[in-house]
């Protein structure tokens, strides 16, 4: 798997170029990981719902065909875009997810934060009052408010064609975080955001980056 660290750009054309990668791949076209952050843009997915754009203001919102609902991306995030083909990697959609998913659970553990996973809604999440214990949650949550004591540390949004994928994750690591007050964050109103600098840990956007992009080669590999 090819990485790629494309720097900040701006999410439409790259939007564009993962789509036209994906549409034109053969069989023998390499797998790539991109590594971006955008300029500051909410991206709402197949699912999304015009109401949980509360009030985006200056910032624009762009229509996706990844899944999932709305979110925003912003300089001081890791937005991670593997492009893979699934079945020459030999696992299904839900076990990439599963993978995708782990890789950000273990760059966490490299900082020395506890992430955690909440059943239906995926993405991973931390404990708002103690980042850095390592007790499993207790217990199922409770439906009236599944992310109790949670902030949302890390997003997924993916899109799979003909058994490649598109779009990811994105990884929040410094960021300015006002603008997720201006949506509810993958549908969820109320759900709080966070990213590593307000749970305390202090990383640059490269070295977070640099831990991500290592974790997915290993964790995405065949």
């Amino acid at each position: 798997m090819q990485l790629e660290r494309l720097g900040r750009v701006a999410y439409e054309p790259t939007l564009a170029a993962m789509q036209a990668y994906t549409a034109e791949r053969t069989e023998d076209s390499d797998d790539r990981l991109w590594l971006c952050e955008h300029d500051p843009v909410f991206t709402q997915g197949l699912a999304g719902q015009a109401g949980h754009v509360l009030a985006p203001g200056d910032i624009p919102v762009v229509a996706t065909n990844r899944g999932g609902q709305v979110t925003f991306h912003g300089p001081g995030q890791v937005v991670a875009y593997p492009l893979l083909d699934l079945r020459r990697r030999g696992y299904f959609v839900k076990e990439y997810v599963y993978r995708l998913e782990e890789a950000i659970l273990r760059t966490l553990v490299h900082f020395g934060v506890t992430g955690h996973r909440v059943a239906g809604a995926p993405g991973i999440y931390v404990r708002l009052d103690d980042p850095f214990s390592h007790a499993a949650l207790s217990g199922p949550m409770p439906a009236h408010d599944p992310f109790r004591g949670l902030g949302k540390i890390a997003a997924l949004g993916i899109k799979v064609s003909r058994h490649c994928t598109f779009h990811g994750a994105a990884f929040n690591v410094a960021m300015d975080l006002e603008p997720f007050e201006r949506i509810n964050p993958c549908g969820y109103a109320g759900l709080k955001t966070v990213d590593l600098s307000t749970i305390g840990v202090q990383s640059t956007w490269e070295e977070a980056a640099e831990v991500l992009g290592r974790k997915l080669q290993t964790y995405l590999a065949p």
